[in-house]
């Protein structure tokens, strides 16, 4: 298949390379557009007021892949890809593998997660792949899943495109408990502001963040919470698939508000 792989993590990140070198040696037709550097937790944002840069990069993937290093953020260099870099549609956009978890709330802020659903908009099926780890380098048994479900998918497509937010345990193969088709769960984070001083005297602010563990979560009555959440999924060190979709509108909701009246203004 011909796929189109970016990431948040640069050019240089080992999760890329990774996936990049094995889904070439499987026989897939590979390219690879992503940052220049790292572009984490940029979510789904645009490059609007200066030029995008793209330049051919050689010696850091296998020869068979062609790779492009870009200036823009992860959602810029899907779209760059797509429209002026290469010559046809890809048959799946991939990000990954990430350094890190994309899991629960957290896939909002995500330039990984951002970068596939770019694909999804173009109606391309796309997939996001995470190592559950940001300070493991042991890509083995992510990048040994997204062959296999590459190859499961090429041999049973979807009947739609779809975006799957896939999330690997940071374990040896033989602990990964199996594979759950997981809903989206809640990560919350209890957010500080370090205050600074720099060299000149100027003030400034350091954000950091400690995760909250077992935040509550608010019932929806349209997902069987037999379904395990990615965060529940994941902590039993199970391989986590979640199918995204960007359209954020709360359908229950829409007939919550159906009541509400607008004093002044026609309810259409």
């Amino acid at each position: 298949m011909k796929l189109l792989i970016s990431n948040d993590d640069g050019i240089f990140a080992q999760g890329i390379r990774s996936l990049a070198n094995a889904l070439a040696a499987a026989g897939h037709e590979v390219s690879v557009v992503c940052p220049d550097r790292e572009r984490s937790a940029t979510g789904h944002g645009l490059t609007l007021h200066q030029p995008i840069r793209a330049e051919i990069v050689e010696s850091i993937f296998d020869p068979a892949v062609k790779a492009w290093a870009c200036s823009g953020t992860p959602a810029d260099c899907v779209k760059l890809a797509l429209w002026a870099l290469v010559d046809k549609p890809p048959d799946f956009v991939l990000a990954g593998v990430n350094h890190g978890p994309n899991l629960g709330t957290d896939i909002i802020c995500s330039g990984t997660v951002s970068a596939a659903m770019e694909g999804l908009m173009e109606g391309i099926p796309s997939i996001a792949f995470s190592l559950a780890s940001y300070t493991s380098q042991e890509f083995g048994p992510a990048v040994d899943f997204a062959v296999s479900l590459l190859s499961q998918l090429e041999k049973q497509p979807t009947p739609k495109p779809m975006l799957l937010n896939v999330n690997i345990p940071a374990v040896s193969q033989a602990e990964i408990t199996g594979v759950a088709i997981a809903r989206q769960g809640i990560r919350r984070y209890f957010d500080i502001f370090q205050k600074r001083t720099d060299p000149r005297g100027k003030t400034y602010y350091w954000l950091a963040g400690e995760l909250l563990e077992d935040v509550e979560e608010m019932p929806d009555p349209s997902v069987s919470h037999d379904i395990p959440t990615d965060v529940q999924a994941i902590a039993d060190n199970k391989i986590t698939v979640t199918p995204l979709q960007y359209n954020l509108t709360c359908t229950p909701d829409l007939h919550s508000l159906g009541d509400w009246q607008f004093q002044g203004f026609p309810k259409q």
